[in-house]
């Protein structure tokens, strides 16, 4: 057998070792933060036992937990209902932030022109907006959608107008000597620079994806985990409210790691270039 044969059966097995190690790596250092809300937790759980405290006001995890599973029916088409709203305001406001980063790369004018309003539109109060938009476009999906994009579309586009902005000039100027065109070093320069900044946008837009998608429902919806929390607080019933708090923020963590995997998978070179493993 060769060196060659020798070294390609070794490497599949070399690869999986990698990824076992950085698996534990992982583990290890996610053990400080699942100890903290260990804590948070038990003490909870031991002030709702011990401190004579009406399961109205405060339920204790173990009660909250049961509440869920008991209403896990209703709980979960609501969950979709606002998976739904989060995924297609989010693609809205994906597409719309892409949109300005480029005209606003494009020109310096439109970057004067459309910065300004931007900025303007992030000091809106959402509790006063959302109202509006949801009589202006009344009780279905649509106010959802545009109240997400809302409050993620502009750390997209800030963040994918600096990474073009960190592009190399080099790099431009060369392939500008070649005959590339603008469109070209956009796509093979400007671009792939931008996509670590992308993602970092990102991370940061997905965790106010889900609160925007819930206080559009709070603001008029017929279902969502936003209605559910409000019919159960007029019922009185806190532990499911808790419940669907969880649920939310189960939500929100899942996406999060959704978009660290996507920027893993997309761009695995920012991994090297941070210290990080080699990819596979």
């Amino acid at each position: 057998m060769t060196v060659t044969a020798v070294e390609a059966q070794r490497a599949p097995a070399g690869r999986g070792r990698a990824r076992a190690r950085s698996a534990r790596r992982q583990a290890v250092l996610a053990l400080p933060a699942v100890g903290v809300v260990a804590l948070l937790l038990a003490g909870w759980q031991l002030y709702a036992d011990l401190g004579d405290v009406d399961v109205t006001i405060l339920p204790s995890p173990s009660r909250v937990v049961s509440a869920g599973w008991d209403a896990r029916d209703v709980l979960w088409a609501n969950t979709l209902a606002t998976l739904r709203a989060t995924l297609l305001g989010f693609a809205f406001s994906l597409t719309v932030g892409f949109a300005l980063s480029v005209l606003i790369d494009l020109s310096g004018i439109l970057r004067r022109a459309l910065m300004p309003p931007l900025i303007i539109s992030q000091t809106l109060p959402i509790i006063a907006i959302a109202p509006l938009v949801v009589i202006w476009f009344g009780f279905g999906l649509t106010p959802k959608i545009l109240l997400v994009a809302l409050v993620t579309f502009f750390a997209i586009t800030v963040a994918l107008v600096q990474g073009y902005q960190a592009a190399e000039p080099e790099a431009e100027q060369l392939l500008r000597s070649m005959g590339a065109s603008r469109l070209r070093v956009f796509r093979m320069v400007r671009l792939p620079t931008a996509m670590p900044y992308f993602f970092a946008g990102l991370r940061i837009s997905i965790t106010y994806a889900v609160v925007g998608a819930i206080f559009a429902e709070y603001a008029g919806a017929t279902e969502g985990l936003g209605i559910f929390m409000q019919n159960a607080k007029n019922a009185f019933r806190t532990d499911l409210v808790l419940a669907a708090v969880f649920v939310s923020a189960t939500l929100t963590l899942a996406l999060f790691a959704v978009t660290i995997l996507a920027e893993r998978l997309l761009i695995p070179w920012t991994r090297v270039a941070r210290g990080g493993e080699r990819p596979a």
